[in-house]
């Protein structure tokens, strides 16, 4: 590798199997869902999620922080810890001002914002907290981390649906090249269990609403798939130069190769049918790596379980590399955590280079034939692995993808 290259040297993830990254690698090799009724979407057509399980962050992060912090935020300051820590970095010993921060989220939180505007509306307006905006606006994911840490470099949000967490650490990427900093904490984070953000997607009718047995319901690639089940969490990655990380004597723990992103500007909501934005994403991202689509030996799929979406991430898959390498969709296991789904699909691409294995995609009984996809089922995958894909797509016709490759 050259010096420039760019290395992630740490981790973080808090998920729906679990607060860390040793308990969200052993619950997606378990292949087991994390799908259950919620008692706070009772009554509602979808009325189950995936949750971090009993995720308490004044526990966690102490009741004075956690008092003013949205949950999304909340596992974001939580992931980056554990990244931070996980690539040996000691924040009270770096140059604070060449420290950058990137996340990704896909919307304003909506957990405690419209309780507050409602008060708004029914002339209560004193009793709106003054901490609605600060809690709730997508650039605070960012602003807290930096915060927390004391990072005082670039600092920012990117906002590009479910596509942006992987936006964010494509981002970083860009930041690292140009020299703009020596270290970058990227991911996303978002939360959308809430009531008010799980009826604004189904009344998209982009959720599945298969009430009775919620821990069948999300099956990506399956032919008898009927939406994504809602979901939270936060993914996070230290990245910073090779040159930098060999410096401090930190062990990489693969490189990012690769970024690419693209436009369908087909719908508002709905995926190009034939994959082609998608496609020129993951075209543009194995460029950017100078790999040939046959250097890659594994796809971390967007796969939400929804019918339009995983048809048209197959058709793009076919353009780019004729027959797709083995497919993944961890979503079958974690939910949707929409803006922080891109980050934490990276970060466990990472770990399936690191440990030459690949999770199985939960729920996937009747593998839609017309999608035509070697998807990884049942049991974990062991594969011998130099280069790996993550894809992310979102509404507007939001792509992204990013190459990672083994070190």
């Amino acid at each position: 590798m050259s010096e420039h290259d760019v290395v992630v040297t740490g981790l973080g993830l808090v998920t729906p199997a679990g607060v860390g990254v040793p308990a969200t690698w052993e619950g997606l090799l378990s292949g087991d869902p994390t799908a259950a009724t919620d008692p706070e979407l009772a009554g509602l057509p979808t009325d189950f999620s995936c949750r971090v399980p009993g995720f308490d962050a004044s526990a966690l992060l102490g009741s004075r922080l956690a008092a003013r912090l949205d949950s999304f935020t909340a596992m974001a300051v939580l992931a980056a810890r554990e990244a931070v820590a996980d690539a040996g970095l000691e924040p009270r010993e770096w140059d604070p001002t060449r420290v950058a921060v990137a996340v990704g989220t896909g919307t304003a939180s909506l957990e405690k914002y419209v309780d507050e505007i409602v008060k708004v509306a029914e002339g209560r307006h004193l009793l709106v907290s003054p901490l609605v905006l600060p809690r709730s606006i997508p650039s605070m994911a960012a602003g807290e981390i930096g915060l927390d840490l004391g990072a005082r470099g670039p600092n920012l949000v990117t906002s590009t649906a479910c596509a942006s967490g992987a936006t964010a650490i494509g981002t970083a990427l860009m930041m690292l090249r140009t020299g703009a900093c020596d270290v970058v904490v990227t991911g996303g984070a978002e939360s959308i269990c809430s009531r008010p953000a799980v009826v604004c997607f189904g009344q998209l009718r982009a959720l599945s609403r298969r009430c009775a047995e919620p821990e069948r319901a999300s099956r990506p690639f399956d032919a008898d798939r009927d939406g994504f089940v809602p979901g939270e969490g936060a993914g996070m990655l230290v990245l910073e130069r090779s040159g930098h990380a060999r410096a401090r004597g930190a062990v990489p723990l693969a490189r990012l190769a690769g970024y690419g992103a693209s436009c369908d500007a087909y719908d508002v909501t709905a995926p190009c049918p034939d994959g082609r934005g998608a496609a020129e994403a993951v075209r543009a991202a194995l460029a950017d790596a100078d790999l040939e689509p046959g250097a890659v030996g594994h796809v971390n799929a967007h796969g939400t379980g929804t019918r339009l979406n995983d048809a048209a991430e197959s058709a793009a898959l076919h353009r780019v590399f004729g027959r797709p390498p083995p497919v993944t969709a961890l979503k079958g296991v974690l939910g949707h955590a929409v803006g922080g789904a891109g980050a934490i699909e990276a970060a466990c691409t990472v770990l399936s280079l690191r440990h030459g294995v690949v999770p199985p995609t939960a729920n996937l009984e009747c593998p839609d034939p017309e999608l035509d996809l070697d998807v990884v089922a049942k049991v974990p995958r062991q594969l011998r692995l130099e280069a790996a894909v993550s894809t992310s797509f979102g509404f507007g016709g939001q792509n992204a993808a990013l190459v990672f490759t083994a070190v």
